[in-house]
């Protein structure tokens, strides 16, 4: 309800309390679930660098790490799929400061996220050698990510991310053939 009315009316313009008001809360029990109103919006994706990291851990131990780390992400990017919906609120995270911020912060859990098990899967004595180099490929996939869907919504929307996402890994390290 919350991200239709920042859709519908702008993020700056929605006040906490109609949000309460269209979830059928009062502002104090609004106040029990969430810091405030950019919590609702990041709330979202709180889990969505979880669900990365562990479906990195469940990729072929075989495979490598890089197309591991590109496959990692094949979920959220379905999430994605539907334009209609998905390019306006990536649109207002990107021209909304304050969620921006909020949607970086959580990018760099991510990083953390990655590293710890790409790091797991890099070493079987896992040094700070290898977490710094799966910190860096981390890292760097995250930055591909982000880029992809920068394009993606600068685009209109008019390739997929998917395809960006290959692109831009491409750009970084040759993908292996799937």
């Amino acid at each position: 309800m919350a991200i239709d009315l920042f859709l519908r009316d702008g993020y700056e313009a929605v006040t906490v309390d109609q949000i309460a008001s269209a979830a059928g809360l009062s502002p104090r029990s609004f106040f029990r679930y969430f810091t405030g109103k950019e919590a609702v919006f990041t709330h979202m994706i709180d889990d969505t660098g979880s669900g990365i990291a562990h479906r990195l851990e469940a990729r072929p131990s075989g495979e490598d790490s890089w197309l591991a780390l590109r496959r990692s992400f094949d979920e959220v990017i379905q999430m994605l799929d539907d334009p209609g919906r998905s390019l306006p609120m990536m649109r207002l995270i990107y021209d909304t400061p304050v969620l921006y911020g909020g949607h970086l912060r959580k990018q760099a859990q991510w990083n953390e996220l990655l590293t710890a098990a790409l790091t797991a899967r890099l070493a079987t004595t896992p040094s700070d050698d290898e977490r710094l180099r799966a910190g860096a490929l981390a890292a760097a996939a995250v930055s591909c990510f982000e880029y992809a869907r920068l394009e993606w919504v600068a685009r209109d929307g008019g390739r997929s991310v998917a395809e960006l996402l290959d692109l831009a890994m491409g750009a970084v390290h040759p993908l292996p053939d799937r």
